[in-house]
């Protein structure tokens, strides 16, 4: 009995050993194959400015975007144009987070108005295209490359909560009528999980686009993945040295800087905004910026006429940490002033996840409104004396 007992120990330690002899050998070659590659030194694409003048902003119209029938919660939109002045928003919707229900569903904005929603991916079809079982699926970024196809990545969890996540990225040539699963993005040692997305890419000068994304399994930090002009990864790197940071706002200031701006979760619950000087390569943590973030999303965009607008949770008295969405303009992307409160209510309304596209001379602004359903809020940029 004792050498039986003895037999099945060293089985379990070989076992053990085994088990971790392959982990490391993978998060090895996953380590060597990303520090190797050889980074493309494509520049970011920044707007073509129209005056260095002051932005006004009037408000044209607020809605919702229409939801499927019988669906009682939607969260975290994501917009991006497309040829026409049209665009496409995406956003996923069920009885509630992390329900087995849920689906990412999209709507066009065309002539003024939204389309009625399309389902484009649900744990079936994505567990169907991927090989494995899909426990659940969140938020949506979506980027149309200079050929009109959509690339719409969406986070996916197997076993786990969101810590086990990876990236499917999805690609349609029909204007967002259908989509075809590409691949899970390559971007961590631990199998490809513990990775997600929620902010806008950005253009570079040779076609492709940056895509903001980050780490969250205990610590969690932001990076950023490149793509080519075909759609292929080409690098990956990470954006600064903090452990509390997560889904990065990135907007290039320059061909060679460019600036993010982060959500925070430490006890500093400040915006936190960390500079890149060599185009993306490495990235210097700075001074976090006096403005409140307990721990929520938020959205920067450069505007064509080079000032910075940031939607934002600001967090003041009588209120919580996301029952007011505000919309803050800057010059220098230090300094940073009011412009309008986009939603305000009492302590535990919800008014969150906002992300923002400027269409010709137009600023959409979307957002999740009670998670119940995604608000759209439409502007008309103008010179002038900003509101």
């Amino acid at each position: 009995m004792e050498r039986h007992q003895n037999l099945q120990s060293r089985r379990y330690r070989w076992t053990v050993f085994a088990c971790a002899l392959a982990v490391l050998v993978v998060a090895g070659a996953e380590a060597l194959r990303w520090a190797h590659v050889a980074r493309s030194k494509a520049v970011p694409t920044l707007p073509k400015a129209v005056s260095s003048g002051r932005v006004a902003l009037s408000e044209l119209s607020r809605s919702h975007i229409p939801m499927p029938q019988g669906v009682p919660s939607a969260h975290a939109s994501a917009l991006t144009a497309l040829a026409g002045d049209r665009m496409l928003a995406f956003w996923w919707a069920g009885s509630r987070e992390s329900g087995p229900d849920v689906k990412v569903y999209a709507s066009r904005w065309h002539n003024g108005g939204w389309s009625p929603p399309w389902e484009v991916a649900s744990r079936a079809s994505l567990g169907k295209a991927l090989g494995f079982g899909v426990r659940r699926i969140g938020n949506p970024v979506a980027w149309t490359d200079r050929d009109g196809r959509i690339h719409l990545y969406v986070v996916a969890t197997g076993l786990g909560g969101w810590a086990a996540s990876r990236v499917a990225h999805m690609i349609s040539a029909d204007h967002g009528a259908s989509f075809d699963v590409k691949r899970v993005l390559p971007m961590s040692p631990l199998f490809n999980t513990s990775v997600l997305v929620r902010t806008n890419p950005v253009g570079t000068g040779d076609g492709g686009w940056w895509l903001p994304v980050y780490f969250e399994i205990g610590i969690k930090y932001p990076m950023l993945m490149a793509f080519d002009a075909e759609g292929d990864p080409t690098w990956l790197g990470r954006i600064g040295e903090r452990t509390t940071t997560l889904q990065p706002a990135i907007v290039p200031v320059s061909n060679t800087e460019v600036r993010a701006w982060m959500r925070d979760a430490s006890d500093e619950q400040r915006v936190q905004h960390v500079t890149s000087r060599d185009g993306g390569h490495s990235w210097e943590d700075q001074p976090p910026l006096n403005m409140a973030n307990h721990d929520t999303s938020l959205a920067v965009i450069r505007l064509s006429s080079g000032q910075f607008l940031m939607l934002h949770n600001p967090v003041e008295a009588g209120g919580s940490s996301r029952s007011t969405l505000r919309l803050s303009i800057s010059n220098d992307s230090h300094s940073w002033r009011t412009v309008a409160d986009v939603a305000r209510g009492p302590a535990g309304d919800e008014f969150s996840y906002p992300t923002m596209q400027q269409v010709g001379d137009e600023l959409h602004v979307t957002y999740t409104h009670q998670r119940q359903s995604i608000a759209h809020h439409r502007y008309r940029i103008s010179l002038g004396d900003t509101i």
